[in-house]
């Protein structure tokens, strides 16, 4: 039994870029993009959620702007005309950089945030269900377009003691909100544990490989792995149980030093959904996680083609996984 609605992704969608929403907008939805600003191409990008392709009605026009410092505009185009200008002066993205940005639909506002920082909320101008398409242009790339319908109850097979199966981050420093005890976490039938996948053509400069799931709420540690054979290139462990993220790479059976500093507190915590973004350049594995920068770890096996598979194991529930 489904609990939920959520549309399938949209992968490494072109840019400029429109797609359908199935069902609309609705109270509760949320829409992630993740990509990067892109160099030298522009100084803006704009994300619109409209009425069919065309782009004469435009619910929400989110659209920032790398000029004067930095801002955002947003706005309402209503039968050809846009409305009176929100801006918000203040830049959250930054060229070359990864973000995460997500629209949460309330029955009063979008409510946008950056990097899993609250940034804005626009009031809707227009009566939001009409919107079925979301288009995004500029200077932008982008890898990933989800789609997380609100938390629903299991219809009628309410227990006792009723959990709320959650499909959105939660509040933070609220690890399990609305609930008694932690959210049920459900296998994904596409990513049985452990989960395995080939890398065709292996690492290369600009090679991207998204992962995101749900940590379980007793969880221990986990661990991504990209491996040569029986070689593991990179070895990327969160440990719960010492509060630590471990980076390492092992080579006929032997493990090299470990890289444990990190500049900023644990990304990863029990309970909640991550999503952790590996971008490969010629001399180091950049590392992101929820859409933050964490760290770079420097190339130990050169012979990146041969780096051309996937490993993720421990205590998670994967949601996605893009090689």
């Amino acid at each position: 039994m489904a609990l939920n609605n959520s549309q399938p992704p949209y992968l490494n969608p072109v840019v400029p870029f429109s797609g359908q929403i199935l069902g609309g907008l609705q109270d509760g939805l949320k829409i992630t993009l993740m990509g990067t600003v892109l160099y030298n191409n522009g100084t803006r990008f704009a994300v619109n959620f409209h009425s069919g392709p065309s782009d004469n009605d435009i619910a929400f026009h989110f659209n920032p702007r790398f000029e004067e410092g930095g801002y955002v505009v947003c706005n309402t185009k209503q039968n050809r005309s846009w409305g009176t200008e929100e801006r918000k002066m203040h830049m959250p993205f930054q060229m070359g950089i990864p973000f995460e940005l997500c629209f949460l639909v309330n029955s009063c506002d979008f409510k946008v945030t950056v990097n899993g920082n609250h940034f804005l909320q626009y009031s809707h101008r227009v009566p939001f269900h009409r919107v079925d398409t979301i288009s995004v242009s500029g200077a932008v790339n982008l890898s990933y377009i989800g789609f997380q319908s609100p938390g629903v109850w299991p219809a009628n097979t309410a227990p006792v003691t009723q959990t709320v199966i959650h499909t959105m981050h939660s509040t933070p420093g609220q690890m399990f909100p609305n609930s008694i005890i932690p959210p049920v976490v459900l296998p994904n039938p596409a990513y049985p544990m452990p989960f395995f996948t080939s890398i065709p053509g292996g690492l290369y400069p600009s090679r991207n490989i998204f992962v995101s799931g749900t940590i379980l709420p007793s969880a221990q540690r986990f661990h991504i792995n990209l491996r040569s054979g029986s070689d593991i290139a990179f070895h990327l462990n969160p440990r719960f149980d010492e509060n630590v993220v471990v980076r390492n790479t092992q080579i006929n059976s032997l493990w090299g030093a470990e890289e444990r500093s990190l500049p900023r507190k644990m990304p990863f915590i029990r309970g909640q959904s991550f999503s952790v973004w590996i971008m490969c350049e010629s001399h180091c594995l950049k590392v992101s996680v929820d859409g933050q920068h964490l760290f770079e770890y420097y190339h130990r096996m050169k012979n990146l083609p041969a780096i051309n598979s996937l490993e993720v194991a421990g205590d998670v529930q994967l949601t996605h996984v893009q090689t």
